[in-house]
């Protein structure tokens, strides 16, 4: 393998990671040439993938770069146990069907950001389902009880008297398993990931193998700027998402999350990126002319460098010239007049009846341009109407 610079190495092991366990060592074998597994699992509880996804894929780009051998462990197996990291209950266990259904775009996704085609593509039920009962009471005296238990997520969960399943326990046991069968030199996860991560090298000890290296990275807030991005808490951006979608998102974000997404999630230098800290303090930028520079940045890895141009021109068109946007998704309604709340909740718009109450409270409702401040009224459904939620949401009626 040839070695581009240390500078490749040194922001491969800086930029957007959290924790290198053991730095020294994978330094060592960077700058010796030492062609290095580098494995990344995800399991398949939710459909889509997202930029919080795209942090350690991003990484795994970086190993890429440098000649190392990728692996994308799905954990199809994993996922019907479910990992407790983070977890204030129970997981609800996922069936086969449900796992099948979720994985079904997954390597399409990841192809977004890695050669897919150089990846090594495995699942964990290639060896699990293999497995016999021996298996487990094997793996499992090799570990007690008060070392599993000594995760911070299962210390509150015991101290506030919620259950913790045996399955859970075993979750990190067959994680760490899973760099055993896959010969695994490298680990990368995210920052909540720390616990199964180590106890990968644990389990690689117990045999007799060289302990993987460890690389955590932080984990990605989301559009609320707040909570981790999830779809769960209904505040990621998918990486299926259309141009003009990621970049009406993107300009959404809270200003005090814009460096973080420029250092985990573009090419920009960090020279240019403090250069931008330094304008925008001096005033000399303007924090709205950062955002739009995020938003085509991240546009044009996904899409193309159109794609980011477009965007952002249906963007300025929606938000400043507060114009309704070129295409509009069309949705069929079968009656001729409804309640508004019924109506919102049939377009898709909302949820529930409480939330569009509430939209329509705050003025956040409009019906062909025009606000909506009644919540109680009856709507008479015309083709071509288009009702906005908010700044961003519109839907036409056929």
């Amino acid at each position: 393998m040839k070695i581009n610079s240390k500078n490749k190495i040194e922001e491969l092991l800086v930029r957007g990671v959290d924790e290198v366990i053991v730095k020294s060592s994978l330094e060592k074998k960077l700058k010796s040439g030492e062609k290095l597994r580098v494995k990344f699992g995800i399991d398949p509880t939710a459909s889509d993938l997202h930029l919080g996804h795209s942090v350690p894929l991003r990484k795994l780009q970086q190993f890429q770069d440098l000649g190392h051998k990728v692996i994308l462990l799905i954990g199809d197996f994993t996922a019907m146990i479910g990992d407790p990291s983070g977890r204030t209950d129970v997981r609800k266990p996922l069936t086969k069907k449900e796992i099948k259904l979720n994985m079904k775009g997954y390597i399409e996704q990841a192809a977004k950001v890695l050669n897919i085609k150089k990846v090594e593509i495995r699942y964990n039920s290639e060896w699990y389902e293999k497995k016999k009962a021996e298996f487990l009471t094997e793996l499992s005296s090799r570990f007690t009880y008060a070392r599993l238990s000594e995760r911070d997520d299962f210390k509150r969960r015991i101290k506030q008297g919620v259950d913790i399943s045996m399955l859970e326990l075993f979750y990190p046991l067959l994680q760490g398993y899973d760099s055993v069968e896959l010969k695994a030199d490298v680990e990368i996860g995210g920052r909540d990931q720390k616990f199964n991560l180590l106890m990968a090298r644990k389990v690689q000890k117990r045999y007799d193998l060289p302990e993987q290296d460890v690389i955590t990275v932080p984990l990605l807030e989301g559009t609320d700027g707040v909570r981790k991005m999830s779809k769960t808490y209904k505040n990621y951006i998918g990486l299926k998402e259309s141009g003009s979608e990621m970049y009406g998102k993107i300009m959404s974000i809270p200003d005090n999350i814009v460096w973080k997404y420029f250092v985990l999630l573009t090419d920009v230098s960090l020279k240019e990126i403090e250069d931008m800290q330094k304008k925008k303090k001096s005033m000399l930028l303007n924090p709205r002319d950062i955002k739009a520079r995020l938003a085509k940045e991240i546009v044009e890895i996904y899409h193309s460098k159109k794609a980011a141009l477009d965007a952002e021109k249906e963007f300025d068109k929606v938000f400043k010239e507060k114009k309704a946007p070129t295409k509009i998704p069309g949705i069929k309604i079968k009656e001729k007049k409804l309640p508004i709340l019924d109506l919102l909740i049939k377009a898709e718009l909302v949820s529930s009846k409480a939330e569009a109450k509430r939209l329509i409270l705050q003025k956040g409702v409009k019906i062909d341009e025009k606000v909506q401040d009644n919540w109680q009224k009856d709507v008479e459904i015309k083709k071509g109407m288009i009702i906005q939620i908010g700044k961003r949401r519109f839907v036409k009626l056929k």
